[in-house]
C-alpha cells in the first residue's frame, strides 16, 4: 500500500514493506531397519512432545511409509528440533535420519 505525501511541491510516494508469515517447515523422520520402535515413540515423546497415542501413530505410520510427519514447525524451531533428535539418536547408538523441508502452500 503506498501513501502520498505532499511537500513543497513535490508529491513523495512512501511504500510499506509487506509482513509475510513465516513459511513452516516440515521435521520428517525416515525409516530404518535399526532404530527401534520404542525409541522412536520417546524421541516423538520428549523432543516433539507428543502424546504417547499420537508418538505411536506416527511411528507406525513411519515404519510402514518409510517416512512421516514428526511435527510442523517455523523454521528455526524444525532445524532445532530435527538437530535435538539427531544427537539424541546419535547418543543412543541409532542412525535414525531425521530431515528438514519446506511445507507446501
Amino acid at each position: 500500500m503506498a501513501r502520498q505525501v505532499q511537500e513543497e511541491g513535490q508529491v513523495l510516494t512512501r511504500k510499506r514493506a509487506k509482513v509475510h508469515d513465516p513459511g513452516m517447515w516440515k521435521v520428517l523422520l525416515h525409516n530404518d531397519d535399526y532404530t527401534t520402535q520404542e525409541f522412536v515413540v520417546y524421541l516423538l515423546k520428549t523432543i516433539f512432545r507428543k502424546a504417547e497415542a499420537e508418538a505411536t501413530a506416527i511411528m507406525l505410520a513411519v515404519h510402514r511409509a518409510g517416512v512421516g510427519v514428526a511435527g510442523v514447525y517455523t523454521r528455526d524451531v524444525a532445524e532445532s528440533r530435527a538437530e535435538r533428535g539427531r544427537q539424541l539418536a546419535e547418543r543412543e547408538g541409532f542412525p535414525l535420519l531425521l530431515t528438514v523441508e519446506e511445507q507446501d502452500g
